[in-house]
This record gives structure tokens, sequence and C-alpha cells, in this order.
């Protein structure tokens, strides 16, 4: 659902206080200046470099254009005339609500708007609320742009014969530029035109990378592993290929969610993973659950969030969790040890995995699934479970058996990866 959508919905609805979480701020307010227009409504923006601004009304800009934040939201009640409803857009607000004059200020303009038709909309990368206004704002997140936003993007920059790819090669673009934002596309189509004379997906896909470890919460593993060098794990191989390939090839079917990969180390598991995205032409996204970790209050929750959202802007796609147990060994004694951090990050994942609807296909790989939370042992959690070992190990079947007997399977339960 698009940011106008939601917004008109909310302003309907008279919620006074609208808060919305956005990385393009130029966009936004592009849109909300659309939505305003079309539905002839009266909108105001204020930042702390140009002041506050009304649209289409010069004698109001002249008059409000103070810097103070206070003074800005103490104009919203001069702006508003009650009979249609006025937005006041506050950019990067989440900075200056440490003040107890700008809260309270906040705080009464939201209860006055209901009646007055006026609104407020903070616009902010965070969802920083003090506690004073957590049940006084509603939260609309401002979706990065779809396929055929970034289809309109690269038009209006190919705009020459030649520039513009077509067919199977806009389509591996587009798939390329999934994920990032209105203005890292524009960067990434315009670098490859530079380079190249016309929009090729391999620029994009480079520049997504290094945007992707630039934020130090996902990796897009673009290599050139395939099957052909991993040998055997031929029911693993064939029950990815066969699930993801009837994906891509439009087959009516439920959509696939992933599989938990068991092993010890140098069974080949990550190796795998890299090499299973080459093979279904999808990108390999690695999320390191210990980068998702944060000192700061409420940082751990804020990393979690941005990098699901940007996974499943990146459909379709193989993510891939290495060692997921280590990366959740503190949910346990998690609110003795860190005030429950780990639990509401491991909370979050697993609402993810049991409930996203983007077409991402998760490989989870562990070394001792005696150390995986039991939630995991819930039925259908994981598409299959398979169990890799290295040849000639005595007793497997009985360190197996133990091991699975935690996770509530019996070893017939879960699939060999070479049976």
């Amino acid at each position: 659902m698009r940011l106008t959508q939601q917004l008109s919905e909310m302003v309907r609805a008279c919620c006074a206080g609208i808060w919305i979480r956005s990385d393009e701020h130029d966009d936004a307010i592009q849109e909300i200046a659309q939505l305003c227009r079309a539905e002839a409504w009266k909108l105001a923006t204020w930042d702390i470099e140009r002041g506050l601004r009304c649209a289409g009304e010069s004698n109001a800009e002249s008059q409000f254009s103070a810097q103070d934040p206070l003074a800005a939201i103490r104009s919203l009640s001069a702006l508003a005339d009650g009979e249609r409803p006025t937005l006041l857009v506050l950019a990067n607000f989440h900075r200056f609500l440490g003040s107890v004059e700008v809260v309270q200020s906040i705080a009464r303009q939201v209860q006055e708007g209901k009646n007055r038709r006026a609104f407020v909309v903070i616009l902010s990368p965070t969802y920083q609320v003090p506690i004073e206004l957590e049940r006084l704002f509603v939260e609309l997140p401002h979706p990065l742009p779809d396929r055929q936003q970034l289809e309109e993007i690269a038009a209006a920059i190919g705009t020459e014969p030649g520039e513009m790819p077509e067919g199977e090669t806009l389509q591996r673009t587009l798939d390329a530029a999934s994920g990032l934002t209105r203005f890292e596309a524009e960067g990434a189509f315009s670098l490859a035109l530079v380079r190249h004379g016309r929009i090729e997906p391999s620029v994009v896909w480079r520049l997504k990378a290094q945007t992707l470890l630039k934020n130090g919460l996902l990796k897009l593993h673009r290599g050139g592993e395939a099957f052909a060098e991993l040998g055997g794990l031929t029911a693993l191989k064939q029950f990815c290929l066969r699930a993801l390939r009837n994906r891509s090839a439009g087959v009516s079917a439920a959509m696939p969610k992933g599989i938990l990969l068991l092993g010890v180390p140098g069974t080949g598991k990550s190796a795998f993973a890299k090499a299973l995205g080459n093979e279904v032409g999808r990108p390999t996204i690695s999320l390191d659950i210990g980068a998702l970790m944060g000192g700061i209050v409420g940082q751990t929750e804020e990393r979690t969030r941005r990098a699901l959202e940007t996974i499943d802007a990146m459909q379709p796609s193989v993510v891939y969790v290495d060692e997921f147990e280590k990366g959740l060994s503190g949910v346990a004694g998690s609110g003795q040890s860190d005030s429950g951090v780990s639990s509401r990050m491991f909370g979050t994942l697993l609402s993810w995995l049991n409930d996203r609807t983007s077409d991402t296909f998760v490989v989870l790989t562990a070394n001792d699934i005696s150390k995986l939370p039991p939630e995991f042992a819930r039925a259908e959690r994981f598409d299959a479970v398979f169990f890799l070992d290295l040849p000639g190990r005595e007793q497997k079947d009985a360190i197996w058996r133990m091991h699975l007997a935690a996770f509530g399977l019996d070893v017939d339960q879960a699939f060999p990866a070479d049976k």
C-alpha cells in the first residue's frame, strides 16, 4: 500500500498525530503534496534549515518562516481553519523531542486537532516517540519503490534509443534495483549509463552490494558457486530446485518458506546456501544475527526491522542465516542479562519467518539443534529439515537422535541430505 493511500485513510479517520517512517523525505513530501492538491487540503512543511513553508500561500509563508521548532508547532493553530484538513509536516523532528516544551506543545496540538481537522505529521527515518506521545501517534511506513516505480525511474533516466533495457534484461535490472531507495536507484541507473551507455543490471548489482555492506546489516553474495561443485546432497538439491523453479515458472503452489540445515562444521551448509541463489537466478542475501545487536536502547529492534524490510523489498531472493543458534544464544537468559532485547529480536524474527508474504526462501543453518529455542519445533515452520554429516562418523545416528529429540522430531522425520 502506497503512502498516499495510507495517509488518506488516517486523515479521513481523523488521526491527528501521524508519524511517517521514511529515508526519503523529499519524495515523501512530494507524495503528500500531490495528495493534498488532489483533495484540496492545506499543507505546511517545516525543517530546521528552511523554516515553515505553506504550499500556495506566500503570505503565510513569510509570516511563519520561523526556524524555532516550538513556534512551528504553535503555528498550526493559525493555519487550521476547521473547514478542511490542514497538515503540518515536520521533517526530522525526532531530534527535538527531548524538549519538555516541544513534547507538551505537540500533545496539545494533536488532542485539539481532532476537532479542528489539524494534523501533526512527523517525518523521520526512525520511530522514536517519547512516552508522553506514544498513544497519540499512529505509525506509517514509507515503502521502498516497487518494480513499477523503479521502471518509471529507469525510463526517466534512459531516454535515448538503446539506453533503456527491454524484455528479460529489464526484468533482471528491476530485480537488481529492488530494495534500493529512489535516490539510490537513480544513482545506480545513471552510473550504468555513464559506464556502458545503457542501463545494465551488473552495475546496479555492484552498487547495491556496496550499499548493503555500508549499512552493515546485510551482505549481498554474488559469487560463482554452482551445485556441480558440491558433491552429494542430492535430495537437498532436488528439493530446493523443485520448490523454487516451480515458483519461478508460475506453477500454482504454496509459496516455499525455506529449509533448516543441521550439521557439524565442514559439511557444506554454507556452500550450499551460496550456490542455491546462482542455480535459481536469485540474489543470495546473508543476514548476520550478531550485526543486528546495538548498544543503544531500541537500536537492536530498529536494525532488525530495517533488515527485514530491506529483505522483503528485494524479493525474490534467497536469505541465508548461518549458525542461527549462536546468534540467539542469549534468548533463554534475556530479561536478566540484556533487558529482554534478545527475546524481542527473536520474537520479531519468528513472526517474520511465519507471517511474511514476500517471495523469500530462507536457508537457516545450525550446528547444535539442542541450543535452538523450542519455538522452532512448531509444525510447518520450515518446508523441510535436512541433516548433513561427515562420512564415516561413528554413532552419528545416536548423536542425531539426541539432537532431534530436543527439536521434538524423530530421526526418520527429518530429511537426510543424500536420501
